[in-house]
């Protein structure tokens, strides 16, 4: 997904099985209007994106292609909005691209050191393909259980079986090892110059509040910290309007480049 024109902004989806960059971004996309370019890559492994020979994805990886797309794109400088996974793919990357990350929105993420795996995250990556896995993951994502509807189901589950041979190499057992490449060095934090807007759920089961985000407000040296009450991993779903709102407002800011 590549839309709008103005500032550029790279969304970064998360990990959940099914996954792809315009099934998690659309709405806030759309909310967004097009006073931005916005661009949502499916990361490798998911969606269209095929994982490159002899690699078998990872944060490097991850890194590198967000990296390279903007490159290729001819994008100087760009903000990073990522969820979960994404948000440390995110960091990482203005970590490593000074110059070009303006902003960094870190929704729900991962990344923080010695962050451990937590039970529900371990239980959505191994989610299997189906109505039944589709299910269970939704119901781990959000807080409000009303928004497992029946067609939130259904379409998590076809996006699931679509993606499910790719999906299965990412992250096989024993899965803290890849929680634990997700996670970055304080040194990698350090490096991280642009400004950091953290965005989490009070009952964020998946990335607990106490473990993903709070250790991050210690290792970067411009951050800010939102939280949500009442809210689970994925605040864009359970609290849009605020959502996009605190996203707008953050990313409207001036830069120091």
């Amino acid at each position: 997904m590549d839309s709008g024109t103005g500032p550029a902004v790279l969304m970064l989806h998360g990990s959940g099985p099914g996954t792809t960059g315009s099934g998690a971004w659309a709405t806030t996309a759309q909310a967004l209007g097009s006073s931005w370019r916005l661009v949502a890559p499916d990361q490798a492994g998911f969606g269209r994106t095929p994982i490159p020979a002899g690699s078998r994805g990872g944060l490097r990886l991850w890194t590198e292609q967000a990296a390279g797309l903007m490159d290729a794109l001819d994008v100087e400088h760009y903000a990073v909005v990522g969820h979960s996974m994404g948000g440390a793919v995110a960091l990482a990357l203005a970590a490593a691209r000074p110059q070009q990350v303006t902003h960094v929105v870190a929704v729900s993420t991962m990344g923080a050191p010695g962050a451990p795996l937590s039970a529900d995250l371990d239980a959505l990556w191994a989610a299997p393909a189906g109505v039944l896995g589709a299910r269970d993951m939704l119901s781990r994502l959000v807080f409000d259980q009303a928004l497992v509807t029946e067609s939130a189901v259904a379409a998590r589950a076809a996006a699931m079986r679509e993606g499910a041979d790719a999906y299965a190499s990412l992250f096989p057992p024993p899965r803290a090892r890849w929680a634990e490449d997700l996670t970055l060095s304080a040194q990698t934090l350090a490096g991280v110059r642009a400004p950091v807007l953290l965005v989490h759920g009070a009952e964020d089961q998946v990335t607990p509040l106490g473990t993903a985000a709070l250790p991050l407000l210690e290792h970067l040296a411009d951050v800010r910290l939102h939280v949500f009450g009442r809210c689970g991993h994925v605040p864009a779903l359970e609290h849009p309007h605020d959502f996009r709102r605190l996203l707008s407002c953050f990313l409207g800011r001036e830069h120091s480049h």
